[in-house]
């Protein structure tokens, strides 16, 4: 009888265990600091411009290589 009354402590331990996981996850949400409406439009703007930037520069190079080896293709033939 005495493993039924581990048993269920373990199970016991275990919800309280869970509960208490979420009221600090609930705890620790509500110290979080948002961003306010004007900072996130200009992490956006910033993402969105890094983003294109970073398409057209590896466009580029894609675009080169491919001509060059193109080139280089010909010439061996």
């Amino acid at each position: 009888m005495a493993v039924n009354g581990k048993v269920k402590q373990a199970e016991a331990k275990k919800e309280a265990g869970l509960f208490k996981f979420l009221r600090e996850v609930k705890a620790e949400v509500s110290r979080i600091t948002w961003p306010s409406k004007d900072e996130l439009k200009k992490a956006f703007i910033a993402v969105v411009i890094f983003a294109l930037v970073y398409m057209v520069l590896v466009g580029g190079v894609d675009f080169i290589l491919q001509n060059l080896f193109d080139l280089l293709f010909k010439l061996k033939k």
